[in-house]
């Protein structure tokens, strides 16, 4: 939409993706004469990368385990008043058919696009005004709410709603610009780190490595302890580790490295097998049925050769020994690698390589039940920027639909026509 005549609006939502424009249809849609500034020449630039392409953007297995920040609890109330039925429910309403795998929600079109394409138009039919390549400069407070200072000109807002992001993906649109604005009411951030992140490991042998995916279980540990484990396809790169289990626990490593804290991984290669039963099938491969074959060889079937190799190696067993040769210490030796390889965790990919990021406004500053900042009234925050991050698997577009919502209800407060929890519609 091109900017039009209007200044004066009774709800400004700051930033355009996910939550943004949830918070900006909700409050539209419930009498608010509602705008939307964001800096890129589009909105929801950052949904179109979601779920590979096909935009994941819930999942019925809900609760707090699968949300963290210094305080994940936070989002109870958020979700009490729009959760994972009101989801659904709400994009049915815009025409997203629903399609589960496993409980993981995708659009039927198995297309971001349309997930962001009936966002747009919801906008429309709503009568959100939306400014693009706008540049955010300054915030006033006045006795009527607040001047917001850009390179477009001066918007006055009764109410504003900051759904800006943080840092991760800072190509569409999260570059933390708007950091220093929300620290200028007064609101402090806890270190704000990417997540949903590969990590970055100091041993040398990831080269002989890379490309390589396997089944695997992960433990993550902190100056020695253990503080996380996921399970599934482990991805090994030139530089260390990625993939989904990594995903998980990679908010708690790069906190800790933010932190000078020691942090290390432990790879289960075999996650399937119990300690005893990866030593009897050792000894049966290295023993009963060696027919001949030297280490390397005793190997083979039963996990990629390249990272055989490196566990042989990381065993102090030379490839060519024959099998019937190794010795019991030897065999334990390699059962403890395939079991428990330890890896030293240097650092992560970047904010560029992020899909979220951890950190941000922190929670005791804001009304869970309103989304509204206890120090400065009428500024209300939605999305990411909170410090609140989700899980793989819809997570985080659901604190984003959730948070936005939220806000943008209570944002449109004594303008509101109906309240609706289920379908924001008049």
């Amino acid at each position: 939409m091109n900017i039009n005549e209007k200044k004066s609006f009774d709800v400004i939502v700051i930033g355009g993706g996910a939550a943004g424009m949830m918070a900006a249809i909700t409050a539209a849609s419930n009498g608010a004469d509602t705008m939307i500034l964001e800096h890129k020449d589009r909105v929801g630039k950052k949904i179109l990368s979601t779920g590979n392409g096909k935009c994941n953007y819930t999942n019925e297995l809900q609760g707090v385990t699968y949300y963290r920040g210094d305080d994940p609890a936070f989002v109870l109330p958020v979700m009490e008043q729009f959760g994972f039925e009101e989801t659904v429910s709400f994009f049915e309403k815009l025409g997203i058919y629903p399609k589960s795998r496993n409980g993981y929600y995708y659009p039927a079109s198995e297309q971001a696009a349309s997930v962001l394409d009936v966002l747009r138009m919801e906008l429309t039919f709503r009568h959100v005004s939306v400014v693009t390549e706008c540049e955010l400069r300054n915030i006033l407070e006045k006795k009527n709410g607040f001047l917001l200072e850009t390179d477009k000109g001066r918007f006055s807002g009764k109410k504003i709603i900051f759904a800006t992001g943080l840092l991760a993906a800072p190509k569409t649109g999260s570059d933390g610009s708007a950091i220093p604005l929300i620290k200028a009411f007064g609101h402090r951030f806890s270190d704000v780190v990417p997540a949903l992140v590969a990590l970055q490991c100091r041993e040398s042998f990831f080269k002989q490595l890379a490309g390589i995916r396997t089944e695997a279980e992960v433990s993550l540990f902190i100056d020695g302890e253990s503080i996380a484990s996921e399970r599934g396809e482990l991805q090994l790169t030139d530089y260390g580790i990625s993939g989904i289990p990594i995903f998980q626990v990679s908010r708690f490593a790069t906190k800790a490295l933010k932190r000078k804290q020691t942090v290390t991984a432990q790879i289960d290669f075999l996650p399937k097998l119990s300690e005893q039963e990866t030593v009897q099938l050792f000894e049966s491969r290295f023993r009963e049925y060696a027919h001949g074959k030297t280490a390397d060889e005793a190997m083979v079937g039963l996990l990629n050769h390249k990272l055989s190799d490196v566990l042989l190696k990381e065993a102090h067993i030379s490839l060519k020994k024959p099998a019937e040769e190794i010795t019991k210490k030897e065999l334990l030796q390699l059962v403890k690698q395939c079991k428990h390889m330890e890896v030293c965790v240097a650092g992560s990919k970047s904010f560029e390589q992020a899909q979220v990021c951890a950190g941000g406004v922190h929670t005791d500053e804001i009304n869970p039940r309103t989304m509204e900042s206890k120090l400065v009234p009428n500024v209300y925050f939605a999305g990411e920027v909170v410090d609140i991050d989700g899980m793989c698997g819809g997570y985080n577009l659901q604190w984003a639909w959730s948070s936005g919502y939220v806000a943008g209800i209570h944002a449109a407060g004594s303008y509101r026509t109906h309240f609706c929890v289920r379908c924001t519609e008049k």
